[in-house]
This record gives C-alpha cells, structure tokens and sequence, in this order.
C-alpha cells in the first residue's frame, strides 16, 4: 500500500480524497494555485506545493509541475480527482514514465474510451446497444447526408468531447453547416481534437449512469445506477440512486452492460457508463467516464462501499474482496450540486446537521471564491431508507443551508426538490427546459 499520495485538485473533492488517505493511514500532499493559498484542502493536507498562478493552465493542468511536485515529495501516487488532468492520457503516461502511480485507469484505456467513435464501435462489436448514428465525420456536406438517413433530429457531437462542450442540436438540413463548424471549432479549443460524429436525439430520455469498479484480475462489479437527468446546458444539477425509473430487472440489465462494456475495454479502477434511456425503457450507451465522478456519494450511500479508498486499493495492485452478489442497493440517496452565480467573499456559513446529512464543501467564513475555477461550491447530500423520506430530508437540508456573501443556486435547488415531477420519479433531461426558474 502507498504511504503518500499527491492530489492533483482543489476544491471538496481534493478534501474528499484527502480524508480518506487519512482513514487508511495514507501521508498526503496538496497541490494548490496562488489564488488557492488559502483555501482548505492546502491546510488539511500533510504537505503544501502551490505549482503556479491562478489560471488552470498554469498550475491543476500543468502535468510537468504536478509530477515533478509528487517526485519532490517522495508520493508514490497521484490522485487527479474529477475534471483538469482526469482523464488526459498524456498525464497518466507522464505519471507512469516518472515511476509514479496513477489512481485510474492506463493511458492507454483513457485514450480508447476518450475516443468517442471508438469506444461506440468497442460497443458495437460487444454487444452494447448504441444510439443510431455515424462514425467520424469528414464535413458538415457528408452530416446531412447521414442526417437524411438517420432523421431529425440528430446530435453532432466532437469525439474528445466531454463536460457538454461540442455538442449542438440540430434539427433541420439548413442548420447543419453552421452547428458542424461551431461545435467542431468548440472541441478543436477545448480538447485539441475537432473531429466530430452524429447521433439521433433521443426526446425525452432519462441519463442513467452504472457506477463500476474493476481490479486488474479482471473482477468487475457494478454499484448500482444512479439518475442524473436534472441538467443545465448539459451540466447535472440533481443526481440520485437508485433511479426512480429503473426496475429491478432493468437495473439488472444495465449492470449486466456496464459490466461487459468495463471487460470489453479492459478497465481498472472505477469508471462510470452512462446511457440514455426511453420512455419504452430502451437503453443506449452514451459513453465511459474513466474516472471519480462528482456524484459517487450517492453509490456509495446506497450500497456502504467507499469507492475513493477502493481507487487507491486497486492502483496499489489489491483485488477486490467483494463480488457483484454482495452488492444489494438499499434505501435512498440525493446529491444537490451547489454552485456560485459569481463571485464573492463568504460571511456567513451555515451547514445542516442530522443523521445521514452531510455538505461536501470547501468553504469557510471569510473565504474568498476565486474566479478563476468551476462554479461549485459543494454537495448537499442525504440517505434515508425511502425515496420520499430522502426528498423530505433533502428539503429540509437546503432551506438550513446558508452560504452568505454570494449569490448561489440553493432556492432553485428547492424548487426542483419540490417539483411534483420530481417527486413522482417523472423527470427526462428537458427537466430544465419547463422549470419555472430554467431560464
């Protein structure tokens, strides 16, 4: 087992990771920006390198600094969290050529599941059912021509993408030419890859993802799924496990799916796959995070496996103890992302208390929000042993939550909760679209 491990984040996920190394009795090293001298995970940790300035590119995504951090301190490993160098290849075979361990999947794997026209002909050839569409795409001459094929409307989307970013909506031949090359020119900014593919939309659909861990014995089991269907712009919102429309014997088959997808690329570590599922109950593969993503919490509510210790177990080469029949999804768990309209100074803060109720956060009084990163300011996150009594808690959780001095999302988030369509279990991602405060 490690005995020190850097992470290669901020923010509550970085605090996350940190808590559990020091459940497992594991030294830790922050890395942190300028802008992030203050902040919390920098004072938890064991050890503190600030690696640059405030902007991203020069300190969470410059991989030379951050593993040239990792050998000045003698880490073995490095933990990359969500979003920045997660699921970049190039970090994780950085990491491997300088001898230090990456808590993840290979470079290789990132690579072939990053892909996305390859990992939708991994599918195919597998047996996992894909939404109709196309392989890559030369020009927007040769996407309406697939789109007569197909029917409108259809999805381009860039074949790096991820985070939303490269995807546009198109639904008429006229339209074609001018969402080919803004979301080709979107991807060729945000991932250095322009390359673009097509899929039908799908209206209205549920985003069911299975949450996996695999060990290099080839072991895969499944934790479930979760229901992430509450978006904006393609960003979650709302995320809860198990899904209100998922039946014992879809969640079967879906775990049964997500299972062959994680052989067939031959994955290690935890990963997520994630359809998109109909009406008729029809699920598609969608893609293959390869990494921790925001909303594991829930997974790990609803079936007691702690899913970030399980990461650095497996990157140390410890199999799994556990089989997919010790796995059985009990009660209810809700994840509500808290983000910042804007910047500000925190005045005042405030969390809820209570059993099974908890805010994942980086925040304190007088914290000042950098602008420079992602919106979230936390996770509002509760269990109970019934959805209803879970969306009950849920409510009373946010209205306690105060985070003052900035502007946040908490009262639309109480909106949603109370949102009899929410309530029901009969929401689709165009949630958003008719929600009063959607726009």
């Amino acid at each position: 087992m490690f005995t020190k491990i850097l992470i290669a984040n901020r923010g509550e996920i970085a605090i996350r990771i940190i808590r559990a190394c020091k459940e497992m009795g594991i030294a830790t090293v922050a890395v942190y920006s300028e802008a992030d001298r203050e902040s919390l995970h920098v004072a938890l940790a064991d050890e503190a390198i600030c690696i640059g300035g405030p902007r991203a590119e020069d300190s969470y995504l410059n991989a030379q600094r951050i593993v040239s951090a990792a050998l000045a301190t003698h880490a073995q490993a490095i933990h990359p969290g969500y979003g920045f160098l997660s699921e970049n290849a190039g970090f994780a075979g950085l990491c491997k050529q300088h001898g230090v361990v990456f808590i993840g999947p290979s470079a290789e794997i990132i690579a072939k599941m990053g892909d996305k026209d390859a990992a939708r002909r991994l599918m195919k050839a597998n047996d996992v059912p894909t939404t109709p569409g196309t392989d890559i795409l030369k020009d927007a001459q040769e996407a309406v021509a697939a789109a007569e094929k197909i029917g409108y409307p259809v999805l381009i989307k860039a074949s790096a993408g991820g985070g939303g970013k490269g995807i546009r909506l198109v639904e008429r031949a006229e339209d074609m030419e001018r969402a080919f090359e803004t979301a080709s020119s979107e991807a060729e900014k945000a991932f250095g890859d322009g390359r673009m593919y097509m899929e039908k939309y799908l209206n209205p659909v549920k985003h069911i993802e299975v949450q996996l861990l695999a060990d290099e014995e080839g072991n895969v089991v499944c934790l479930g799924e979760r229901e992430c269907s509450i978006q904006r712009n393609n960003q979650k919102l709302v995320e809860e496990s198990p899904s209100p429309g998922v039946s014992p014997e879809i969640r079967e088959k879906l775990m049964e799916t997500a299972a062959r997808a994680a052989k067939a690329s031959g994955y290690v570590n935890a990963g997520t796959v994630e359809f998109l599922m109909d009406k008729d109950r029809n699920f598609y593969f969608m893609e293959m995070n390869t990494r921790l993503q925001v909303e594991h919490p829930v997974s790990e509510l609803v079936t007691g496996v702690d899913i970030v210790k399980w990461q650095i177990r497996i990157a140390a080469g410890v199999p799994l103890d556990f089989t997919q029949e010790d796995i059985h999804v009990q009660g209810a768990a809700i994840e509500c992302r808290i983000n910042a309209k804007g910047p500000g100074k925190v005045d005042f803060f405030h969390t809820p208390g209570g059993p099974w109720v908890r805010f994942d956060t980086f925040l304190y009084q007088g914290y000042e929000i950098p602008p420079y990163y992602d919106s979230m300011l936390g996770k509002m996150i509760v269990y109970s042993s019934t959805r209803e009594e879970a969306i009950r808690k849920m409510q009373s959780a946010l209205c306690e939550l105060v985070v003052g001095g900035t502007h946040n999302n908490i009262e639309d988030q109480i909106e949603i909760i109370r949102d009899e369509r929410f309530k029901k279990g009969d929401y689709y991602t165009d949630f958003m679209k008719t929600f009063p405060k959607g726009q």
